[in-house]
Order: C-alpha cells, then sequence, then structure tokens
C-alpha cells in the first residue's frame, strides 16, 4: 500500500501528504476557526518530495487527505551515470536506478561503493542522505 487515509487537521511541518498525485512534504499549516456555517478550514502549503514545485491545498479539517507510506532502506552507489545513480538494495540486493539528488553536496560525496539511504514513495526512489558506516 502506498498511501494511508489521514485527517487533514493532523497535518503539522515536516509530515508528508499527497497533492495533486504527487507526494509533498508539508512546509506551512494554517487553521481557520470554525465558522457560522461549517467547520475548521486547513491551508496546507508543501513542496513535492521528487520534482521540488510548491503546492497549496485547503480542506475542511475533519476530511481526510492521503499520506504517502514512505518505506526506508540502505542500499550501495553502484556508479553514477550522469543523471542517474545505479543502486543496489542491501536488502534484497536488487540493483535499480535513481534520479541523481538535487543537493549538490549530496551529489559531490556519491561514488561506488558508498552507502545511501533510499526512500521508496509511491513505487519511485529518492536518495535521501548518505547512510552511516556501520
Amino acid at each position: 500500500m502506498s498511501t494511508k487515509p489521514i485527517d487533514a487537521g493532523s497535518l503539522k511541518v515536516g509530515s508528508f501528504v499527497v497533492i495533486d498525485g504527487e507526494p509533498c512534504k508539508v512546509v506551512q499549516v494554517e487553521r481557520s476557526k470554525t465558522g457560522k456555517h461549517g467547520s475548521a478550514k486547513v491551508r496546507v502549503v508543501a513542496v513535492g518530495l521528487f520534482d521540488g514545485v510548491k503546492r497549496t491545498m485547503v480542506a475542511p479539517a475533519g476530511a481526510k487527505v492521503e499520506a504517502p507510506t514512505i518505506r526506508k532502506f540502505v542500499g550501495q552507489v553502484l556508479a553514477t551515470m550522469g543523471d542517474a545513480v545505479q543502486v543496489m538494495s542491501l536488502e534484497d540486493y536488487s540493483t535499480f536506478e535513481v534520479a541523481m539528488p538535487e543537493d549538490p553536496d549530496l551529489r559531490s560525496k556519491l561514488e561506488p561503493g558508498i552507502e545511501v539511504e533510499i526512500w521508496e514513495i509511491m513505487g519511485r526512489y529518492k536518495i535521501n542522505r548518505i547512510a552511516r558506516r556501520r
């Protein structure tokens, strides 16, 4: 299962939500008071985890919204190929390609043999950081 329903009112800065089919990290939350004819509203501003695009969502506090399920695991860099990185999972030894991370500091540290933390989100992969050596 790649997403789970949560209440819009439970979102906080730093949590994750799906907006327009894209997994995002919440950067701002504004709550309005309950009006004369309705429920409190929540305005959420979030940034896409894969594309970096800022998205906004307004929903009643009691409404269900989708939160992405994030699976974190360690992989080893096999090769860097321009805009992609070939990685082997240290769980099941499968290999796959991941887009090169945007962060220039993280990019500069990627080389064959380095262990990285991979996030699998809604069937897509993202290199999040360099994993600690055991």
